[in-house]
């Protein structure tokens, strides 16, 4: 359950209520459905206007700019959510995900993509990344970065770790706050919460293992 009550339009100024309005109809379009709490993350974001404003600005920018592949985008930021274990995101990123083109059966292999024929080398690669800067610490080697170098030029890389920062900055956002799936993979298949290595390097068991309605936690032993 949500621990602050979303804004309710009723309650809001006239410019935050624009902008949850224009959230609205955008998330809609995005992910191809339209939930009761399709935004909720940015109605509780409304309890500080400057704050939602400033961060809406953020997300705007980040739709604007494409010089990365959206699919591979789309791919690096599902990979993060399933890290962070943010339902809500998880939620949307499968289904925004699949509408960029991935399948069901790659939602349901993110966890063991390294040993998957369902992905690139190249989609491999940024699920690598996506997966170091999701760690805590971040985890990103020199070896890695050179690997990226040899596919994407400057611009794109600051591209590609921005969409992947800012979703660890949704996932830890929603789940401080309790904000849980919105319903966008109802009665679809939808990513699984993973774990990451623990500190022997082995990985804790993982179930890989969907539900109608959004996530469900799906590892025995979860990472952060």
């Amino acid at each position: 359950m949500t621990r602050i009550q979303p804004v309710q339009p009723g309650e809001a100024g006239p410019l935050t209520r624009v902008v949850l309005r224009t959230a609205r109809r955008k998330t809609g379009q995005l992910a191809g459905r339209h939930t009761d709490k399709m935004i909720e993350p940015l109605e509780v974001f409304a309890h500080a206007p400057r704050l939602l404003l400033g961060y809406g600005m953020m997300e705007l920018a980040t739709e604007k700019v494409g010089r990365v592949e959206h699919r591979l985008k789309e791919l690096a930021q599902l990979k993060a959510a399933t890290l962070s274990h943010c339902e809500y995101c998880i939620d949307i990123g499968s289904s925004i995900a699949r509408r960029s083109g991935l399948s069901d059966e790659q939602l349901l292999a993110l966890p063991t993509y390294r040993d998957s024929d369902l992905f690139s080398d190249l989609e491999k690669l940024v699920l690598d990344y996506a997966s170091g800067i999701s760690a805590t610490p971040v985890d990103v080697s020199d070896e890695l970065f050179a690997a990226l170098r040899e596919h994407f030029d400057e611009p794109q890389l600051v591209e590609l770790t921005s969409v992947i920062a800012l979703e660890n900055f949704r996932g830890r956002f929603n789940l401080a706050l309790g904000i849980g799936a919105a319903g966008f993979s109802e009665g679809m298949v939808c990513a699984v919460p993973e774990t990451r290595p623990t500190s022997n390097g082995e990985r804790a068991q993982t179930v890989t293992r969907a539900r109608a309605g959004g996530p469900e936690p799906a590892t025995v032993a979860r990472g952060g």
